[in-house]
Parts: C-alpha cells; sequence; structure tokens
C-alpha cells in the first residue's frame, strides 16, 4: 500500500516517537496532520521535516486530554484535511514510579487522562469519516508495560493494558468494515519518556537506559510505517518490539 498523498494523523508529534513517524511517513510522502501540547517543539518538528521533504503539513496545538478542544480541532479540519486515512495515537506519558499506596493522585490522573481517555476522544473523533469512507487504519502506541506488570509501575502498566483491551475490542467492533486497528508495542526506547516520568530528573532518566543499547524513535516509526504498508486485506493486529538486551519489561542485559 502506498502512502503518496494520504492523510496521517499524529497525536504528541513534538518528539520522541511521534516526531520518528513524522518524519518517517513525510518521506513515505503522506500528508501530516501534527498536534502536540508544545507547538514550539511542534514547528521545530515541521521545519525539519520541509528542510528534506515537499508534503503539505497541518498544525496545531492540542491536549488530547481537553475532549472539548480534541472534538473541535477535528471538526475544525479544513474540508481537504478531514478525510484522515491513518491516525496514529502516539500521545502518552508515564508520572511517577511508585507503589499504589505512596502514588501521587495528580500523575494518575495524567495517565489515565493521556493514556486511555486522550486516546478514546481522538478516535471517536476521527472514526465516523473512516467509517463512511469504510476504509482506514488506527494504531495505537502501547507498551511491553501493557503486556506485564512491574513494580511500581501498576498504575502506567494499567493504562497499558487498558491500550490493549481497547485495540482488541475497537477491532471488534469494526468487523465487517474495511478499517484496520493495529498496537505497536515497545520495549526499551530511548526518548525524554523517563525525563518525563522522573519529572526532568536527567541523571536518573540516564540509568534506565545505562549499559544497553535501547530502541530508537526511529525504530519504532520503522515499524508503525511497515504496518501502515501492507496491503489492504492484511492487518498487522499487534507488534511487541524490545531492544535484543531486553526479555522482559524488568530483564535487561547491561554491560558493566
Amino acid at each position: 500500500m502506498k502512502l503518496k498523498d494520504k492523510i496521517v494523523f499524529i497525536t504528541g508529534a513534538s518528539s520522541g516517537i511521534g516526531e520518528a513517524c513524522a518524519k518517517e511517513f513525510a518521506m513515505l510522502g503522506a500528508k501530516l496532520i501534527l498536534c502536540a501540547r508544545n507547538i514550539e517543539k511542534l514547528n521545530e518538528v515541521v521545519k525539519q521535516i520541509k528542510e528534506k521533504n515537499v508534503t503539505d503539513i497541518y498544525v496545531f496545538q492540542l491536549d488530547v486530554r481537553d475532549q472539548a478542544a480534541v472534538k473541535n480541532a477535528v471538526s475544525s479540519l479544513p474540508a481537504e484535511w478531514k478525510n484522515i486515512d491513518i491516525l496514529i495515537n502516539n500521545a502518552g506519558l508515564a508520572a511517577g514510579l511508585d507503589t499504589i499506596q505512596d502514588g501521587n493522585i495528580d500523575d494518575w490522573e495524567a495517565m489515565i487522562d493521556t493514556n486511555v481517555k486522550g486516546l478514546l476522544y481522538v478516535t471517536k473523533s476521527i472514526l465516523p469519516q473512516m467509517i463512511a469512507k469504510n476504509s482506514g487504519h488506527i494504531i495505537n502506541i502501547g507498551s511491553v508495560a501493557g503486556h506485564q506488570v512491574y513494580p511500581k509501575g501498576a498504575v502506567y502498566c494499567a493504562s497499558k493494558f487498558a491500550v490493549d483491551a481497547l485495540t482488541q475490542g475497537l477491532r471488534m467492533d469494526l468487523l465487517g468494515t474495511q478499517i484496520r486497528v493495529t498496537t505497536v508495542d515497545p520495549g526499551a526506547v530511548e526518548t525524554n519518556f523517563s525525563i518525563v516520568r522522573f519529572k526532568g530528573d536527567t541523571e536518573r532518566a540516564a540509568k534506565v537506559y545505562e549499559g544497553m543499547q535501547p530502541l530508537t524513535p526511529e525504530d519504532i516509526a520503522d515499524t508503525i510505517a511497515f504496518c501502515a504498508t501492507r496491503k489492504p486485506h492484511v492487518n498487522i493486529s499487534e507488534v511487541l518490539i524490545m531492544p535484543t538486551d531486553q526479555a522482559a519489561a524488568t530483564m535487561v542485559s547491561r554491560k558493566s
């Protein structure tokens, strides 16, 4: 399946996997709808893309946790941008690493509102036009944490288990249509993920990847592009992708 002139909507596109997806899909000739909370960083991503690719890009600021803002943003898309072919639900985060008894409720709210409710808000806003034309592809970014719970990560893991359940349920709800549904579930990927989780503690974040070779955002973007470019009758339902140095959520080989 060729992506030339297909419209790809990417949430959380200002950094990490979302940024890498934007650059990957631009190289494949897609038109991009990009949104993120940080509009300055997002505009810098757009600048970098346009330096290397001739492609149309529509950009706006969006916090996927805000249901009204999501609905307004999608309904306000110009006519030429409404026919979305691929949705990549990438916006997500981890906040804190604590036991439930010591957990910060604000952190819980941020994770659940972004990783679960935000994904639902965006998906529900875009699905009607996909159903109307009987085509489209929804790609959700999950995690190995949606397969295996690890100590002090219960709420984040629960949010990613929810992504897995919602992806499975959506595939069932859309059975009989030509809309494909995929989840791509990475293990250790070196992005600003851990910096966000540890609230700016770069030293603690660096230790997450110390002594190992983690995946890169580009590795995940390449995998997502593979899923998106299969023939229309082929649906890659789920991809669990980890570095060779990782065997499970908490099992990592580190070189001294």
